[in-house]
């Protein structure tokens, strides 16, 4: 596979694509991201990595972020003391007796379904999954945002990567919802630490800033079956393929059936315009385009993922 020559077709495929949609707003310090970006980079299960277009810019992850948590939980739980109660033994599995693993079918930051299904969100990349996974990763370690850094730090190869500040203010700024859905939880004791700290990791978590390469790389223990960068091992073989099947079913919003028709990988958006999916076996892809659908998803991203599946061949299906 000549995965240049891919990436460079892919990127002129998707170059009519950038600048459609619309930049997310209700993130300030989101808003202010030029619409017609447009990167992407593939790292195989070696480490190799390709790119073309603006696939070396930092950018804000968002809702990707949310992966690497439930990875670190899925992978630091088993045995580890403190489960709701304060038992000991905890396991892997009790993440998923506080969160469900199907598609919501609503926005990322619904409140809806909370009520009638007594606090226990429908999957970990909703806004509501997400800070029961972030709630997990802050009693395992004290310090869930840094903790998520460091692995970060640690996959990409990249040493500087950091949190953007002025997007974690934003976020803090305009949190009322997400607030609401940790106070909502909290009410029916899925939540394990104070509101106030949980919602202050989460936005921490979002606001890290990385590149198509970045992510690409950091990416790559789920296409290697749970093997990190360095050979050892993150995840069982199992728990990297469960984690691959919630992208695929949840990991896009509530257009991952949609996106699943036209792609065919697992995958995780951000508000932030990126996308990263995975080709398990063979290597780990992220584009980036900030111009999002109705959705939430990227346009461009998306438009060339489908055509990435399209050359190769590659899907889970």
């Amino acid at each position: 596979m000549d995965y240049q020559a891919v990436i460079d077709e892919v990127a002129a495929h998707a170059r009519p694509y950038v600048g459609r949609g619309q930049v997310a707003d209700y993130i300030p310090a989101l808003e202010r991201v030029r619409a017609d970006r447009f990167g992407i980079a593939v790292a195989d299960i070696h480490g190799e990595v390709y790119g073309a277009g603006d696939w070396e810019v930092p950018f804000s992850v968002q809702s990707i972020s949310k992966t690497f948590s439930l990875a670190l939980v899925m992978s630091q739980g088993h045995g580890s003391p403190g489960g709701p109660g304060g038992s000991a033994g905890y396991h892997e599995d009790e993440i998923w007796r506080r969160v469900g693993r199907e598609p919501s079918g609503t926005p990322f930051n619904s409140l809806v379904q909370l009520e009638a299904e007594n606090g226990i969100p429908r999957n970990p990349f909703i806004n509501a999954g997400a800070l029961v996974v972030t709630d997990r990763l802050l009693t395992l370690t004290g310090d869930a945002s840094t903790a998520l850094l460091h692995f970060l730090r640690e996959e990409s190869g990249n040493p500087d990567l950091a949190f953007d500040q002025a997007v974690a203010d934003s976020e803090a700024e305009h949190g009322d919802r997400n607030a609401a859905l940790a106070h909502f939880m909290a009410s029916f004791g899925n939540l394990e630490n104070p509101v106030p700290s949980v919602i202050e990791h989460y936005f921490w978590q979002c606001s890290v800033e990385m590149s198509c390469r970045d992510l690409a790389v950091a990416g790559g223990f789920l296409a290697r079956h749970g093997l990190r960068a360095d050979g050892s091992r993150l995840l069982e073989a199992r728990e990297a393929k469960r984690i691959n099947a919630v992208m695929l079913t949840c990991g896009t919003y509530d257009a991952a059936g949609e996106f699943a028709y036209r792609v065919g990988l697992p995958a995780k958006s951000g508000v932030g315009g990126g996308i990263v999916a995975v080709v398990p076996g063979r290597c780990t892809l992220c584009v980036w385009s900030p111009g999002l659908d109705a959705r939430g998803n990227s346009v461009a991203g998306a438009a060339a993922l489908d055509h990435f599946t399209t050359l190769t061949g590659w899907s889970v299906f």
